[in-house]
């Protein structure tokens, strides 16, 4: 009988301005123990390290006037060139507050490919030549504006390194949570029973596996209509 082939590490680089911020919180808990495992490894590239002249200029300021400065698209396309000469197959992706929204089943086909490259922003942002030349894929992971690319990276990796098999544990709890069935997730409770005047729903502690089941769905569809009406009837499963 043959044996399945192992899978081979999930790959991730990250192109910053900021080598030294990773792999920061992605090297603790279950995703750290899983880079250390070796399921997945990290690569950072430093956009400094092309930048042009004496004093490695990496930005310049906006064409057409404004605040702020943008980052160089000559000196960003020499990182990504570089970085894709190491790591050739991973998809290039731009971490941008205009780019498409971050959603759990983008999560899921990022983790199911070979891993994927992060181009973290600064400042204004990229000249939009180096997004284009260079196929970039916009990707946002909320509608508000950080101080640079570097977090969100972070939170696509955390949420795709995850899903890897293995890393989390029990599979059924990666299929129970929140967004994975169109729906988010129910109330957990757990020991003591009574706490603060407040008590653990009786239907959880009846041993009946059908009627907690239900009781659990209906929670959730609850939660979704009131928190995320925009979900309902998304991926639902019943």
């Amino acid at each position: 009988m043959s044996e399945t082939p192992a899978r081979a590490p999930w790959q991730t680089h990250v192109i910053t301005l900021f080598p030294e911020m990773f792999p920061g919180p992605l090297g603790v808990s279950l995703v750290g123990n899983a880079l250390a495992a070796g399921q997945w490894t990290l690569t950072t590239t430093d956009i400094r390290d092309f930048g042009l002249g004496r004093h490695r200029n990496f930005d310049d300021t906006p064409a057409g006037g404004g605040a702020g400065m943008v980052l160089r698209c000559d000196v960003l396309a020499a990182a990504v060139d570089a970085a894709r000469a190491s790591t050739p197959d991973l998809p290039a992706i731009c971490l941008s507050p205009r780019g498409e929204p971050l959603t759990q089943a983008l999560v899921r086909e990022l983790s199911a490919g070979p891993g994927a490259m992060f181009i973290a922003g600064r400042f204004e942002g990229i000249d939009q030549r180096a997004i284009e030349a260079r196929n970039l894929r916009e990707i946002s992971v909320g509608d508000y504006v950080l101080s640079g690319g570097e977090l969100p990276a972070m939170t696509i990796i955390d949420a795709c390194v995850r899903l890897l098999p293995g890393v989390l544990g029990a599979e059924a709890s990666l299929s129970e949570e929140s967004f994975e069935q169109g729906r988010l997730e129910y109330p957990h409770y757990t020991r003591p029973r009574e706490w603060e005047g407040l008590t653990i729903p009786d239907i959880l502690l009846s041993g009946d596996h059908a009627r907690i089941a239900k009781w659990r769905r209906n929670q959730a569809d609850a939660l979704t209509s009131q928190r995320r009406p925009d979900l309902v009837g998304t991926n639902r499963k019943p």
